[in-house]
């Protein structure tokens, strides 16, 4: 965590020393990496911020090779965090849709730069893993 605070203080080019954080927001930090880590979460949330509300099938058409029951696990999981709000449409059949709120606009901006230099560095980053494999099958 250290290391990262220190990046973000020669980003922003303060001098002055960035106080402790506490163990509660550096915990909060831990939990929202893991969480925007796995393999669901940010696209779920590329796809809520390019499409706006969508219902859960079009969430799952959207993101592509994700089962139902993934699906419902990270919606829940966002929903818990704040990241999503859920809304039940009192028809037959029941109709749920998924909203991305406040929270989860800022944290899908606040990785957007992750997106960035992936665009940015796609070629870069095969030739270094292409030739990664091929030392190590020599």
């Amino acid at each position: 965590m250290q290391a990262i605070r220190t990046a973000m203080a020669a980003m922003h080019q303060r001098s002055e020393a960035i106080p402790p954080v506490s163990p509660a927001v550096e915990s909060l930090v831990r939990q929202v990496i893991a969480q925007v880590a796995d393999k669901w979460t940010m696209l779920v949330l590329e796809a809520l911020e390019e499409h706006g509300t969508l219902r859960f099938t079009e969430v799952g058409r959207i993101v592509g090779g994700i089962s139902q029951k993934m699906l419902t696990k990270t919606l829940r999981e966002m929903e818990r965090d704040g990241l999503v709000v859920r809304t039940v449409h009192p028809v037959i059949p029941p109709h749920v849709d998924y909203t991305l709120t406040e929270l989860g606009r800022e944290l899908s901006a606040a990785f957007c730069g992750v997106w960035t230099w992936a665009e940015t560095y796609y070629a870069e980053v095969s030739a270094a893993r292409k030739a990664f494999r091929e030392r190590e099958e020599a």
